[in-house]
């Protein structure tokens, strides 16, 4: 279904839990059918696609996303985050004090 972008990756997700078919998790070799709903969660947040074509190799992304319908709901939207905190060229290591300010810059 090229969820993840290694074989590898994907079978080390489907060992950690992470991939589930028709609601139960699943071994690497576990096969698909058509109709099937596979919820695999990822980096990018958790994918939900139902699958409409099967394939006998691997292939292109692009070629695998003609086989499944993609369902996942929508990414959150990232939180703005402040400015780097800079300090000038040779200052030194920052004191304790410098640190404990960054810290409540950032809101730790």
């Amino acid at each position: 279904m090229r969820v993840y972008p290694t074989r590898s990756a994907a079978a080390d997700a489907c060992r950690g839990g992470h991939v589930r078919v028709n609601g139960s998790r699943v071994k690497p070799a576990h096969q698909v059918k058509v109709g099937d709903t596979v919820r695999a969660m990822t980096p990018g947040g958790e994918r939900i696609l139902v699958v409409t074509g099967l394939l006998t190799k691997r292939v292109s992304a692009t070629i695998a996303a003609q086989n499944y319908e993609d369902h996942s709901p929508p990414p959150p939207p990232r939180e703005e985050r402040p400015a780097p905190i800079v300090r000038e060229r040779g200052a030194g290591r920052p004191t304790k004090r410098d640190r404990r300010r960054t810290e409540r810059l950032r809101g730790r």
